[in-house]
Parts: C-alpha cells; sequence; structure tokens
C-alpha cells in the first residue's frame, strides 16, 4: 500500500506541476499606450481607420465650392446635420464612432454650424417639454426656434473581401454625400479607400 500510495502522490504532484505551468502559459501583459497609436492587431476596421477617414473626408468636404457658395449667397454658415451612415461591409461595425468622428471634425472646422441629430433633438424636446411643465418661466426654452439644417452628411461603407492560403487582403470603401435639403442636390461627393493585408502564420510543432 505503501508503495501505491507513493506512486499516487507522485502523479497528483505532476498533474499539479501541469497545471500551474499551463497557468503561467496563459500569462496577461497590458501596456498603455497614446490613443494615436495605431495598433493593427487584427486588421479588421478599428479605431484608426473611423478617425483618419472622418479627418481626410470632412477636411475635403470642406474644401468644395459648395460652401463658399452658399455663405456668399446667403451671408452665413450653413447648417450641416448627420444622417445616416450604412454599414454594407462584412463585419460588425460600430458606425455610430464613425459619425460621431464626422460631427467632431464638422464642429472644430468652425466652417459650418453643426446641429444635432435626429435622436439627439428627440431628447432636447422632452427636456424641453418637462421645462414648459416644471421649470421657472423666465427660465424655458421656447419651442419653434431650431435651426434648420441647409445640408445633410451621409453614406455608407462596404468592403470586398480576397483570401487564399492564410492570406486575405481586405478592401474598405467609404462613400459620403453632402446633399442639400431644399434640392436634394448632392453638393459634394467623396470617397475614401483603405487596402489591409493580413497574414495568418501557421505554427509547426
Amino acid at each position: 500500500m505503501t508503495v501505491v500510495r507513493s506512486k499516487l502522490l507522485l502523479v497528483r504532484w505532476a498533474i499539479v506541476v501541469l497545471l500551474v505551468a499551463a497557468g503561467c502559459g496563459h500569462e496577461v501583459k497590458v501596456t498603455r499606450v497614446d490613443v494615436g497609436t495605431v495598433t493593427d492587431l487584427s486588421g479588421r476596421w478599428n479605431d484608426t481607420d473611423s478617425r483618419m477617414v472622418a479627418e481626410a473626408m470632412v477636411k475635403e468636404a470642406l474644401e468644395y465650392p459648395w460652401l463658399e457658395n452658399f455663405s456668399k449667397a446667403k451671408q452665413r454658415q450653413p447648417v450641416v446635420v448627420v444622417g445616416t451612415v450604412v454599414n454594407n461591409s462584412h463585419e460588425h461595425i460600430n458606425v455610430q464612432t464613425f459619425i460621431t468622428d464626422l460631427e467632431r471634425e464638422l464642429t472644430n472646422s468652425q466652417k459650418v454650424t453643426f446641429v444635432a441629430s435626429k435622436q439627439e433633438r428627440d431628447e432636447v424636446r422632452a427636456e424641453r417639454k418637462e421645462q414648459a411643465v416644471y421649470a421657472r418661466e423666465d427660465t424655458q426654452k421656447a419651442p419653434g426656434k431650431e435651426s434648420g439644417a441647409d445640408f445633410m452628411l451621409k453614406g455608407s461603407l462596404a468592403t470586398i473581401v480576397d483570401e487564399v492560403d492564410g492570406t486575405k487582403a481586405v478592401f474598405y470603401q467609404v462613400d459620403l454625400q453632402m446633399i442639400d435639403l431644399e434640392s436634394n442636390a448632392k453638393v459634394w461627393y467623396g470617397q475614401k479607400k483603405i487596402k489591409k493585408v493580413v497574414e495568418r502564420k501557421r505554427t509547426v510543432f
């Protein structure tokens, strides 16, 4: 019995050692990096793509003649709202992050007056209704004084994927249009393309 018990103890210790070794093999390391650092880990659409595309496309849009033509004709900045950006890609992309990047670039440009989206307007209108009931009269904000948008920026994001033997090429295409809300005329059409090659290396044991 003593020999059998000794063998059982050895087996148990061996199992414990293996489990500890396996646990050490999955050590997690977290490194803080600057938010502007490019971190292309998976090859999918990421925060860097969203920011860079938004910056480039808004800059291009605001350099086109529609802006100067409107400002000269109306003697004021155009009022712009961002509409929907449709995700037609094969990836699950949070397009709201991209829309937020577009809104930030438009607002910070100081070349247009940027107004809230439909969802945000609904929330603000609900707040005004509550003010009409609960707020002091001298602090209430009256309805019917909103700034109507002159133009809407909207578009889509699509992908094309080509893959063979562990190497994948992903082609992203972002299309945006600036639309005159009175005439439905497209006063600007922009397109930005990104191509990524992702290689999966096989590990041979």
